[in-house]
C-alpha cells in the first residue's frame, strides 16, 4: 500500500505542537501549511441558544518526504 502524497495532521489535546511534527516526520511527511480552526459550542441563555467560541483546533498539513 502506498502513503498519500498530502495528508492532514491534528493536534491532540494532550499533545505539544512539537509532538505532532514529530509524529508526522515519523510517518515521514513534513509540513507545509498550518490552519488554525475555531471550536465552537452552543449555550442557552435566556431561552436562546447562542453559539461561543471555546477553543481552536490545529491542524497541520504535511507531503511526503521523498
Amino acid at each position: 500500500m502506498t502513503k498519500k502524497k498530502k495528508q492532514k495532521f491534528e493536534v491532540h489535546e494532550n499533545e505539544t505542537i512539537t509532538d505532532c511534527l514529530d509524529r508526522m516526520k515519523a510517518e515521514g511527511y513534513t509540513p507545509v501549511r498550518r490552519m488554525e480552526e475555531p471550536v465552537f459550542h452552543e449555550v442557552t441563555v435566556n431561552g436562546k441558544k447562542e453559539v461561543e467560541p471555546c477553543g481552536s483546533k490545529i491542524v497541520f498539513e504535511g507531503i511526503l518526504i521523498s
